[in-house]
């Protein structure tokens, strides 16, 4: 029987988000491989992420309340862990999830011999959208991981009478040089500090919550304006909803790339739209109106087909392609024509087309199978 999720992370059923978010992070630093070498680490690690999964999530959590599982969880897993709906990538930064995060987070400190990088980095997100939605404009629901700054000390990294001070190991130089004797004398060399990782000062008395970073891993939910017209592959930057920055310095972007869905029945060019519309051989001679739906939600779009088109003609209706971005306007729209011969004549049909060969003077086939003269028949 699968494990309770709340017992899980260690938390009662009313715990409330802000405690569930506490509660995960506190366990997930004992559990992280990068800190925990116990040979069932990892695996419960991945089992606290699946718990989390569920239960940082509103709809999940109420499912999961209601029946005990996820209704039609992807994998196999009865807790869907993991999976968010239109993210398809988290990116530049290097990260792959919340396990990677605490791997940073451990690491924010910085190595030994490697200066700490305080700003926060750029984070990327994929996002689908269809050609519908592009169309009108919409917010859309993402949800993401990423270090966002500490709620407990609200990103400083102080905790109670906390301050920054003098790294005592370099006196604030943020290096230390050592000196080695080699057989050519004494070698001086440069490393940076393994106290303060070239910061030049450390915290006394850090936050308890992010151990004087300033950021934790955190789960953020936010809604994203797509515009009208966006073309796919465009970009959103969002400031300041990348990666926080370490002690309050200045958070990176959300760079979020919009992937338009392929139409089953129009393709984009630019602005403009272009889609196949059958018409029959009758039409094509003595010309149609040809009513389609637009893109826009009841939308209707009346293609005026010419007397005398040509299989493969395109006609070409004005103001009825993709509003352009940050404008009323819009494209024009392209129906390529496809004129479909009948495969099958009712006797009265291949009269009237014969008599029609006849008064235009065509050749046409008189052959009939025996077959088809039986259906005249009984037609």
């Amino acid at each position: 029987m699968a494990k309770d999720l709340y017992e899980v992370i260690g938390v009662s059923r009313d715990a409330s988000d802000a405690e569930i978010k506490k509660a995960f992070r506190k366990k997930a630093r004992e559990l992280h491989p990068d800190v925990n070498k116990a040979p069932e680490a990892e695996d419960q690690f991945k089992e606290l992420n699946e718990a989390y999964d569920v239960l940082s999530d509103p709809q999940k959590r109420a499912q999961y309340d209601r029946f005990g599982t996820i209704p039609g969880a992807a994998g196999g897993n009865p807790y869907g862990g993991g999976g968010y709906v239109d993210i398809e990538d988290l990116f530049g930064g290097g990260f792959g999830g919340m396990g990677d995060l605490f791997s940073t987070f451990f690491g924010g400190q910085g190595n030994a011999g490697r200066q700490v990088r305080k700003n926060g980095r750029d984070m990327g997100i994929g996002i689908r959208v269809t050609l519908e939605e592009v169309a009108k404009g919409l917010k859309k629901e993402i949800v993401y991981d990423r270090l966002a700054p500490c709620p407990d000390c609200g990103g400083k990294g102080y905790g109670e009478n906390g301050r920054n001070v003098t790294c005592p190991e370099c006196n604030g130089q943020g290096r230390v040089v050592t000196i080695q004797q080699t057989f050519l004398g004494n070698m001086q060399s440069a490393t940076t500090c393994p106290k303060c990782h070239g910061m030049g000062s450390v915290v006394e008395n850090p936050c308890s919550e992010c151990e004087g970073q300033g950021r934790v891993p955190d789960r953020q939910r936010m809604s994203v304006d797509i515009p009208v017209g966006i073309r796919d592959g465009q970009q959103l930057r969002i400031s300041q909803f990348g990666e926080a920055g370490i002690q309050g310095a200045a958070a990176g972007d959300l760079i979020v790339t919009v992937r338009v869905v392929p139409h089953e029945f129009f393709e984009r060019d630019g602005d403009d739209l272009h889609c196949s519309v059958k018409i029959s051989m009758v039409q094509a001679a003595l010309g149609a109106e040809i009513e389609i739906d637009g893109i826009l939600d009841d939308e209707e779009v009346d293609i005026d087909i010419p007397e005398g088109c040509q299989h493969g003609q395109v006609v070409r209706v004005r103001g009825y392609g993709m509003p352009r971005l940050r404008s009323t306007a819009r494209g024009d729209l392209y129906a390529h024509i496809e004129v479909v011969v009948p495969k099958k004549l009712s006797k009265r049909e291949r009269e009237i087309l014969e008599e029609l060969a006849e008064e235009m003077g065509e050749e046409v086939s008189e052959k009939r199978t025996p077959l088809q003269k039986l259906r005249d028949i009984f037609d």
